[in-house]
């Protein structure tokens, strides 16, 4: 079965071979492909303004929320949220892990939830 898959696939292929290609122009792309992983940890809210610095800079950002979890959940709660429409704001990505961790990603990278 998986042979005659591969034999139509060739058949169609060498049927195309006369098919034009346009170059598709990545000019307007925001990432060159490369990533940092960065690790901040948020104990007061005003290292938000740090990671909103590295999230528009297209970085993946593992975020230690424990301290400021300890100290004050409203105050957690403000900057989480203030995470989160920033993340928002340049498509990207954000996600709870265990319970001490945020991670926040890029348009380009998506987190998997399963």
């Amino acid at each position: 079965m998986v042979r005659g898959f591969f034999e139509k696939f060739r058949k169609e292929e060498s049927a195309s071979d006369d098919v034009d290609y346009i170059e598709i122009d990545n000019a307007d792309d925001k990432s060159d492909g490369r990533f940092f992983i960065k690790i901040r940890t948020l104990s007061d809210f005003a290292d938000t303004e740090t990671i909103q610095g590295d999230i528009r800079q297209n970085n993946i950002l593992f975020i230690k929320i424990k301290p400021l979890k300890d100290k004050d959940m409203t105050e957690l709660k403000r900057a989480v949220d203030r995470l989160r429409k920033t993340c928002m704001a340049i498509n990207g990505d954000i996600a709870g892990i265990d319970e001490d961790f945020l991670v926040i990603t890029p348009e380009a990278v998506k987190i998997h939830r399963g």
